[in-house]
């Protein structure tokens, strides 16, 4: 098993959040995904997750999951670039467009993200913060249609 195959299929401590993984980065370009800002007809699965962002619906086993707009909409985007680093302002900027809000705001929200995943329990690792620039979202992830993945 090489490298980059051995990513795809096992959590990596400390990922280089800068670049996509190969895998994901294939599936993207093929149009084999859904980018999850302009995607409709698309579900994000994870762990024991089901994101459906046109339904503004995350799912854990089937059971919907209370979760504010504006952490899911931080975990829309996070999941959309899977593997990226996405940086403070551009999780600020796509949360509180023509807002001024201040950097805490979007750690609780992450926090809140992070307590509802089960982030960290059970060998379970889904957000990593990269200091001083963003987050990066490390689990695999794999796009369907929600038909497919109900």
């Amino acid at each position: 098993m090489n490298a980059i195959s051995s990513l795809a299929t096992r959590p990596v401590a400390r990922p280089d959040c800068s670049t996509t993984n190969v895998r994901q980065q294939a599936a993207w370009s093929s149009g084999n995904h859904g980018v999850i800002g302009t995607m409709t007809e698309r579900a994000a699965l994870f762990g024991p997750f089901r994101l459906l962002p046109a339904q503004q619906l995350l799912l854990e086993s089937e059971n919907p999951i209370r979760l504010g707009s504006r952490a899911l909409e931080i975990l829309i985007a996070l999941v959309e670039r899977a593997g990226e680093l996405v940086t403070k302002g551009e999780l600020m900027a796509r949360v509180w467009p023509n807002s001024m809000v201040e950097e805490d705001n979007l750690k609780v929200h992450i926090s809140t993200l992070r307590r509802i995943l089960g982030d960290g329990q059970s060998g379970r690792r889904y957000l990593v913060t990269v200091p001083g620039r963003g987050y990066c979202f490390v689990a695999p992830v794999e796009f369907s249609t929600p038909e497919a993945a109900g």
